[in-house]
């Protein structure tokens, strides 16, 4: 079963929101929707990075590295080169 590091920015202040699912579509539409306690007050919520991982192991040793200072500044590289950034 595959899992997806995910990346999410609010539209209303710019936060990103870093997470693991194995349904990313899925995944934002709770964002959105507020059912996502940490993350309703800053919808709506766009998708800006994704990354495909092997297992749940992996995924979450990507989000904590991406939550790290060295890791947060990859990532906001990543998210300026990832396809769907630059067209929304």
């Amino acid at each position: 079963m595959c899992y997806y590091f995910y990346a999410i920015a609010s539209k209303k202040d710019g936060r990103i929101y870093k997470g693991v699912s194995q349904d990313v579509d899925q995944r934002l539409k709770w964002h959105n929707e507020g059912k996502t306690k940490s993350t309703k007050g800053y919808r709506p919520w766009q998708l800006v990075y994704v990354e495909k991982v092997d297992d749940l192991k992996e995924a979450l040793e990507k989000e904590k590295y991406y939550k790290s200072g060295i890791g947060r500044e990859q990532l906001k590289e990543l998210i300026k080169q990832w396809p769907r950034s630059s067209a929304e």
